[in-house]
């Protein structure tokens, strides 16, 4: 038997139901990676002494980056591994800055989740909260994913459903 995906179902993430990630510490070798890769060379990121005349008083990494990592955290949960059919949505906001040798983790709770018209999918949301080593949140977003259904669940959906019309007729 070869290896199994470990991604959960639209039908796993109840409402309510939180996931926490493992943390990861922003270098400045990801900073200027992201800079090279994006293209954003912005002072506040990349030259010392201008950032240091800046409120935050020194380098930030660019909140993309920080976005980018949170995906990657949530990805390293394997609860999305072989079952999200797309990221449909992000609603980002930023409440906090990311300084070289930060530590970010993220919360994920479902808000909210609704089967598609076809059985074998639907849609679900995700209050999406990034904290930083001192549990300061740094972004505040909303994820929406839409997740394959168990096909044994998928199944039974379709089922229902069928049966459901033909008592309509």
């Amino acid at each position: 038997m070869g290896y199994q995906m470990r991604g959960l179902y639209f039908d796993d993430f109840e409402p309510g139901r939180a996931f926490y990630s493992a943390s990861r510490t922003i270098t400045e070798a990801d900073v200027m990676a992201f800079a090279g890769v994006s293209g954003d060379f912005n002072p506040l990121h990349t030259d010392e002494t201008f950032a240091a005349k800046t409120p935050a008083r020194t380098r930030i990494a660019h909140g993309m980056l920080s976005m980018a990592v949170a995906t990657g955290l949530a990805n390293q949960m394997g609860i999305f591994e072989g079952t999200t059919l797309a990221l449909m949505q992000q609603t980002i906001k930023y409440t906090g800055m990311v300084r070289f040798g930060d530590t970010i983790r993220l919360v994920m709770t479902v808000t909210a989740r609704k089967p598609s018209r076809k059985p074998t999918r639907g849609v679900v949301t995700y209050k999406v909260e990034v904290l930083n080593q001192d549990d300061q949140s740094i972004i505040d977003s909303e994820w929406i994913l839409m997740m394959s259904r168990d096909a044994d669940v998928a199944e039974k959906a379709a089922a229902e459903k069928a049966a459901a019309e033909s008592t309509q007729e």
